[in-house]
C-alpha cells in the first residue's frame, strides 16, 4: 500500500516537474507590457514557465491556422472580441471547462466556452480643456460636425478598436447613420491618422489636436504620467436616449492542438482569478470582467456609466460587415 502512494505520488511529482519544464507558448496579440505582469505572477504562483510569441492580433490568427497540427502555440491572446471569435468558427480553439468559463459572464465570452474575455476597454473621448472647440460634443456621432475640421485626433482604420467601435455604432445606430459619420470624421481628419492611441492621448494635451477618440485607459496612464495636462474626458453617448460607451474585450483561447492543455487551462484559471484580475486592473488600467473585483481608482466605476447593449461576440459576427462599410467610406 505504501509502495502505491509512493509511486502515486511521484508520479504527481514528475508531472509538475514535465509542466514546469516545458513551457507554454503563447501568441500574444497584446503588448507585452500588458500581459507580462499576469505571465510573471503566474510563473511564480505555478513554476510553469511561460513563452511569449508577439504580434499582431490578426497576423498571429493568420499563423496558427496556417500552422495547423504543427504549431507550437498552447494559447492565443487577442486584443479583439472580434479576432477570437473569428478564431472560433475557424476551429482554431477548445472549449475550456465550465468551471473556469463560468466566473466570466456569458456576454464576455464565446457561447461554446472557446474562449474568454479577460480585461474590458471602453472607447472614451479625450479633449483638451484649455479649448472650447469641444464644447458641444456629447457623442462619438459629433466627432463628424464641421465644426471640428482639423480638430479632431482618431487612429487609423485598422485598428482593432476603431473596428470593433464601428461595429457597436453600426449595431445600436445602424449602417446608414454610421456610414455617414464615418464620412464626416474622414473629412474633418482630412487622411491624417494616428498609429497609436497614446500619440493621440499627447497631441490633444499639446494643443494641436482639440479631440480624440482613445480607448479609455490611455488617457489615465498620461494623466498618471502628467498629471497637469490639459486634458478633460468626456464619456460619450450618456443619457435617457444614449446608446453607451462602446466596450470591448482583450481575451484568450487554448489552441485546439495544444499538447499541454493541463497547463493552458492553468492559465486561464489564473487570468480569471480575482488575483489574475486585479493585475489586469491595476497594471492595465483595464476593466476587469470577472464580477466584483474593482477596477483602479483612477478609471471611472463601470456603474458610473452606461455602456451599449452589444454582447462581444457580436464584433466577431459582425466583422467582415464592418470591415465592408469602412472599406466603402474609403477611411485612411
Amino acid at each position: 500500500m505504501k509502495s502505491r502512494i509512493l509511486l502515486v505520488f511521484l508520479a504527481g511529482l514528475f508531472s509538475l516537474q514535465a509542466l514546469a519544464a516545458d513551457p507554454l507558448v503563447i501568441y500574444s496579440g497584446r503588448s507585452d507590457k500588458f500581459v507580462k505582469p499576469v505571465v510573471e505572477a503566474f510563473e511564480k504562483e505555478t513554476g510553469i514557465k511561460v513563452l511569449l510569441h508577439a504580434g499582431g492580433s490578426t497576423a498571429l490568427l493568420n499563423k496558427l491556422n496556417l500552422e495547423g497540427k504543427r504549431t507550437d502555440a498552447d494559447l492565443y491572446i487577442s486584443n479583439d472580441a472580434g479576432n477570437l471569435h473569428k478564431g472560433s468558427e475557424m476551429g482554431l480553439f477548445r472549449p475550456v471547462s465550465a468551471e473556469i468559463a463560468g466566473v466570466i459572464p456569458a456576454n464576455y465570452r464565446a457561447p461554446d466556452n472557446t474562449w474568454l474575455g479577460l480585461s474590458a476597454r471602453a472607447r472614451m473621448l479625450v479633449a483638451n480643456s484649455e479649448q472650447s472647440a469641444t464644447d458641444f460634443v456629447k457623442s462619438v456621432f459629433d466627432l463628424a460636425d464641421p465644426r471640428l475640421e482639423g480638430k479632431l485626433a482618431i487612429t487609423h482604420s485598422g485598428n482593432e478598436s476603431f473596428i470593433a467601435g464601428v461595429t457597436v455604432y453600426m449595431l445600436t445606430a445602424g449602417e446608414t447613420a454610421t456610414g455617414d459619420w464615418l464620412q464626416g470624421m474622414k473629412e474633418n481628419v482630412g487622411g491624417s491618422v494616428f498609429n497609436k492611441h497614446s500619440k493621440i492621448v499627447k497631441a490633444v494635451a499639446d494643443g494641436k489636436k482639440a479631440i480624440g477618440l482613445v480607448n479609455h485607459y490611455y488617457i489615465y496612464r498620461h494623466l498618471e504620467q502628467h498629471p497637469d495636462a490639459p486634458l478633460k474626458v468626456i464619456i460619450p453617448d450618456q443619457g435617457e436616449n444614449g446608446m453607451g460607451v462602446a466596450w470591448n474585450v482583450a481575451g484568450v483561447a487554448i489552441s485546439r492542438h495544444s499538447q499541454k492543455v493541463e497547463a493552458a487551462e492553468k492559465f486561464l484559471a489564473f487570468a480569471v482569478s480575482e488575483q489574475g484580475q486585479k493585475l489586469f486592473a491595476e497594471v492595465n488600467r483595464e476593466y476587469p470582467t470577472r464580477p466584483g473585483v474593482p477596477a483602479a481608482d483612477q478609471v471611472p466605476p463601470l456603474d458610473s456609466y452606461k455602456v451599449a447593449d452589444v454582447p462581444m461576440v457580436r464584433l466577431g459576427d459582425m466583422r467582415d460587415a464592418t470591415l465592408d462599410l469602412i472599406e466603402e467610406v474609403g477611411m485612411p
